[in-house]
């Protein structure tokens, strides 16, 4: 039993993290090789070369993250299965205004997961709400 699984089954980790690193993260063995900081520079050139950062006001960047992220939600509409290349399209066009809206706003995208990360594991802590799918305010 791998160190990981025992935190898991003891409660002391969220469900949601012991199943993307053990099953989701091995699915996509190239994100390890590439940083967050290397997107915001791709993406700054992308808009730079266009000259299209005039456009990217925060507000309208996050219309168009809101409009992307609807348009991934459309992939599985009426139970359709997405092509992959089209689920990667689209989750690709999220990260794109994401990654985008916090550099905009001065953001630092790991250090506000890790702080949401510990907000989430104390209000769900796994040993009163494993299997249950209540708002955190539900629980005693």
């Amino acid at each position: 039993m791998t160190p990981l699984r025992k935190r898991f089954l003891d409660g002391s980790i969220p469900a949601i993290i012991y199943f993307s690193r053990e099953f989701l993260l091995p699915l996509m063995p190239s994100d390890g090789t590439r940083t967050i900081d290397r997107f915001k520079d791709r993406i700054a050139a992308f808009i730079d070369e266009r000259d299209w950062g005039r456009f990217h006001r925060p507000k309208d960047v996050a219309a168009a993250l809101s409009i992307e992220a609807s348009e991934l939600q459309e992939l599985y509409l009426w139970d359709r299965t997405p092509s992959r290349e089209d689920l990667e399209d689209e989750i690709a066009d999220v990260l794109f205004f994401l990654i985008d809206l916090a550099a905009r706003e001065g953001i630092d995208i790991s250090d506000a997961f890790d702080r949401k990360m510990e907000k989430n594991e104390e209000r769900y802590p796994a040993g009163k709400v494993r299997g249950s799918d209540k708002k955190y305010d539900s629980y005693e």
